[in-house]
């Protein structure tokens, strides 16, 4: 791959790209080159490039699409009675956005793209004539429209290329060949859902004018873009960052060093991401003001924007943020990540460390003492990709309701999902998981303090409950089940190879106790599913004793059950609380401190024995929990809610408690992690009886989340759930 030269630098320094003047002009020198070559090489393997033979096919696919647009748009003006004059110049065109057109789209990804209409083509049209004109393709295959989505979209598969394509109609008689998007013009007497689907290509567009050199910007966004899938933090939906962002980071990386090339570009990303000062906006221009009367992203205008936590704004009119979902644990994790990352970009400039390094995948079951199980389950496939995109939307809201606990420092969602075991051999059943680690702050001065979850559990449930209900997607089979587990429980319900292969197995199983005795294996994976787990280098475990794991089914009368069920504790050490909020500083060139260290440090911590709790349908109020707590700071502006629910939010819980006997001082991971023989006794039971799912919540206690304000109270039949109880009872 050519390098910029110095001359090209030269040339290219003339002209300031962004708000400010770059921090360095330095050109590259030979070790950088030969430190690029070396990434290259290093990114080959994971199939970040694409072939040149899987180019020209895409090419080629994109080519016909594009030809059936014109036709199309042709035939549609014949049946409008337009002159032949402007039929035969009517045009219409395909546009690209995202990673293909940014050029850093990997093997086998699939396809943005925008069809661009003149004026007497409406998306009634396009939902039905051009759906149909696809339909008679033979290279079509799996084609479904989503029209009522917020950007209406047709998903096809083109000749084995997936590919998604928006609808514009533009205030124009005619579609140029040479039409450019950027243009703000072309806004004007534009529909909302125009606008939106116009956005993805002229955000992409203004990038790509923004950057100094191209060809640097793309390899350096791929290195980035891979870091980031490894060490699960590439998620939009779930409150990291998705693609668009990461590329504008990039491009920033690159517009403050101007004549640099990849290798110095990922280490100086790292640099420069690990100091920010969050949340000052990342700009990769002075906003413009269009007089167009749209929405745009501004703190002095919006107070609500002035709550985002981690702005990255789009270059392109009308700029959004495009990180509104990011929160107080996620933007702690990548604060982390980058310090991390400008430490082992450190090593290999100075030739300590090779790039493989940069992209070892942590082992993110080993990060957590605390995990949070949710499983999202559905009858037949169709409902669970529903089902699960539903439950996958809504569990930054349960993210962000952690957080507010008082005894929760950090609450980190795992991007990856997993199939999950499933429950009833006899009953095909479809069944998704996702892991949540948690970090519980350090209490002084507390003997004994207790740890509800309930609520945070309980009233995200509700809010997928009603979302489902309310988009009248839900069926009866649909479920959500949640549990706390120990990191040394992990191995009995994840797939093996996402687990560190352990030294030692012994292992009398943990038991997932319910109301009933009902119970079946969950050691083995479920078959179904279609999730695709992170690629690791992780070895795989030894095999699972078949008597391990149990679970109890919810009775069969109840249509919707949140099965949710505790595993046993086992003494647990609380990390203590260190911010990875960075408090920003100047951009220099030199190493922070903390990059070498891990924000969330091994320190001498106290014992916590669990109070693990059953869940039971009671209409029973549940006496308030008392306990002498020391209320320490929290790292998250505002109020934090109490750990208990109060008096008419929360069913009874029944409670069993026990003994634990592991080594008290147990500080090393590799001890922590071996398994001793458990077992979890269920003391008592108690009948269960029905409790509905509750109307809206108290405002006081409702998410901040946008989300929750779309939603209305539920209909006037509800159904009926299970409530649940997650308690923790931490003894120093």
């Amino acid at each position: 791959m050519p390098f910029p030269l110095a001359s090209q630098g030269s040339q290219q320094s003339q002209k300031t790209y962004g708000i400010t003047s770059p921090i360095s002009l330095a050109t590259p020198k030979d070790t950088d080159c030969t430190l690029t070559q070396k990434l290259i090489e290093t990114l080959k393997p994971y199939g970040v490039f694409e072939e040149e033979d899987e180019l020209q096919h895409r090419i080629l696919i994109l080519g016909k699409l594009n030809n059936l647009v014109k036709e199309w748009i042709r035939e549609i003006s014949e049946l409008k009675n337009l002159p032949q004059s402007v039929i035969e110049n009517v045009g219409g065109k395909i546009f690209t956005f995202g990673s293909y057109r940014l050029g850093v789209h990997t093997k086998g990804a699939d396809i943005d793209a925008l069809c661009v209409a003149p004026r007497h083509v409406d998306r009634s049209d396009f939902f039905s004539s051009f759906y149909e004109k696809l339909k008679q393709q033979e290279e079509v295959k799996d084609l479904r429209s989503v029209e009522e989505a917020f950007v209406p979209v047709i998903k096809l598969c083109f000749d084995g290329i997936e590919i998604d394509i928006l609808f514009a109609r533009l205030a124009l008689q005619t579609i140029p060949e040479d039409l450019d998007l950027r243009d703000d013009s072309l806004l004007k007497n534009l529909d909302i859902r125009c606008i939106r689907s116009l956005n993805g290509c002229r955000v992409t567009d203004e990038i790509l004018h923004l950057v100094p050199n191209i060809d640097s910007f793309r390899l350096t966004l791929r290195a980035i873009k891979l870091w980031a899938k490894r060490h699960n933090i590439y998620s939009n939906i779930l409150g990291f960052l998705g693609g668009v962002s990461w590329a504008m980071l990039v491009a920033r990386t690159c517009q403050l060093y101007p004549n640099a090339i990849a290798s110095t570009l990922v280490h100086k990303f790292f640099l420069v991401f690990s100091k920010w000062e969050w949340p000052n906006p990342v700009l990769l221009k002075q906003p413009e003001e269009c007089n167009l009367n749209l929405p745009v992203w501004d703190p002095r205008v919006n107070p609500s924007d002035r709550y985002h936590l981690m702005p990255i704004i789009t270059p392109a009119y009308p700029q959004q943020n495009s990180t509104y979902n990011v929160s107080v644990s996620t933007r702690a994790v990548m604060v982390e990540e980058f310090k991390q990352g400008l430490a082992i970009t450190d090593e290999i400039l100075l030739l300590k460390a090779e790039w493989s390094k940069l992209f070892d995948a942590p082992n993110f079951f080993q990060k957590y003492k605390h995990y949070i199980l949710l499983l999202a389950s559905a009858p037949t496939e169709k409902q669970r990709l529903e089902w699960v995109g539903l439950v996958e939307s809504k569990i930054r809201i349960l993210v962000g309701s952690l957080e507010k606990n008082e005894f929760i420092t950090l609450a980190h969602v795992n991007p990856q999902s997993f199939p999950a075991p499933s429950e009833n051999s006899e009953k095909e059943e479809f069944r998704t998981m996702w892991v949540i680690g948690l970090v519980f702050k350090k209490m002084e001065n507390s003997e004994n303090l207790s740890v509800d979850l309930t609520y945070d559990i309980q009233s995200f449930t509700d809010t997928v409950y009603r979302q489902a209900i309310n988009s009248k997607m839900f069926e009866t089979e649909m479920k959500i089940a949640a549990m706390h587990v120990k990191r040394k429980q992990l191995h009995q319900l994840l797939p093996s190879h996402v687990l560190p292969k352990k030294k030692k197995h012994s292992v009398e199983g943990v038991k997932l106790v319910s109301l009933n005795d009902s119970s079946i294996d969950l050691s083995v994976d479920s078959d179904n599913s279609m999730s695709v787990p992170s690629p690791t280098n992780a070895t795989r475990t030894s095999p699972l004793n078949s008597s391990g794991l149990s679970q109890g089914r919810n009775s069969p009368a109840t249509p919707v059950s949140l099965s949710v069920t505790n595993t046993q504790a086992t003494d647990v050490m609380v990390p203590q609380n260190n911010s990875t909020e960075n408090s920003g500083g100047s951009l220099n060139e030199s190493i922070p401190e903390t990059a070498t260290h891990p924000a969330f440090s091994s320190t001498p911590r106290p014992l916590v024995t669990r109070v693990v709790s059953s869940m039971r349908l009671v209409n029973q109020v549940q006496k308030p929990v008392t306990n002498t707590v020391t209320k320490m700071p929290s790292p998250v502006a505002g109020v934090k809610r109490t750990s208990s629910p109060t008096n008419e939010e929360s069913p009874k819980k029944t409670k069993t408690e026990e003994d634990e006997n592991d080594s008290s001082n147990s500080t090393e991971v590799d001890e922590q992690n071996k398994l001793e023989p458990e077992e979890l006794k269920e003391v008592h039971s108690e009948e269960k009886s029905s409790s509905p799912v509750p109307g809206a919540l108290p405002s006081s206690q409702r998410s901040s989340s946008t989300d929750l304000s779309d939603i209305s109270v539920l209909p006037a039949t509800p159904i009926p759930v299970i409530k649940n109880s997650i308690k923790l009872r931490l003894n120093r």
